[in-house]
C-alpha cells in the first residue's frame, strides 16, 4: 500500500511541473562571438590592474597573530637582578653613552646603548647616574629607572 502512494504522489509532482517545452533562448551568433573569451581580455597589456587587500595593525598598539613571548620566552635578566655600575655618558652626543649594568645572580656583565634590548627590556635613555628601561609586559610597555649607587653602600 505504500508504493501505489508513492507512486501517486511522484505522479502528481510531475505534473504539476507543466513538462511544457520552452522555446530555446533567442541569442544570436554575433553576440556569442563578441561575449567570448576574447572579448574579456584587455586589449592593451599596461591596462592591467591588480587590487590587493593590505591587513595593518595601527589602532591596537600590537599585532594580534604575534606571539607575546618574543625570542623563544626568554625573560631574563630581571630589572631586581640587574645593578648599574658605571656610565659613560656624553653630553655633546647623549645616544653614544655607554652604560654598564651587572647581573647580580650570573654575575654576567652588559655593556648597554640606548636602543639596546636585554631580554623584555629595551633601553629607551641613558642619563648621567641613570638608565631608563622600556619593559613590555604581554603587550603593555612600562617604564623604569635604575639609579647607579654610590660605592660607599
Amino acid at each position: 500500500m505504500g508504493k501505489p502512494l508513492a507512486l501517486i504522489g511522484l505522479v502528481a509532482v510531475l505534473s504539476a511541473c507543466g513538462g511544457e517545452d520552452l522555446p530555446p533562448p533567442s541569442i544570436s551568433p554575433a553576440a556569442i562571438v563578441e561575449e567570448g573569451p576574447a572579448a574579456d581580455a584587455p586589449q592593451d597589456s599596461q591596462s592591467t590592474e591588480l587590487q590587493r587587500e593590505v591587513f595593518s595593525y595601527r589602532g591596537s598598539g600590537r599585532d594580534p597573530f604575534q606571539s607575546l613571548m618574543r625570542r623563544g620566552g626568554e625573560v631574563r635578566p630581571f630589572l631586581d637582578d640587574l645593578r648599574l655600575t658605571s656610565v659613560a655618558y656624553d653630553t655633546r652626543f647623549p645616544n653614544r653613552s655607554v652604560a654598564i649594568l651587572r647581573d647580580q645572580t650570573d654575575g654576567q656583565r652588559y655593556n648597554v646603548r640606548v636602543e639596546d634590548q636585554i631580554g623584555r627590556m629595551r633601553v629607551t635613555e641613558i642619563r648621567p647616574g641613570e638608565i631608563v628601561f622600556t619593559i613590555e609586559d604581554f603587550g603593555v610597555p612600562r617604564q623604569a629607572v635604575l639609579t647607579l649607587r654610590r660605592s660607599g653602600n
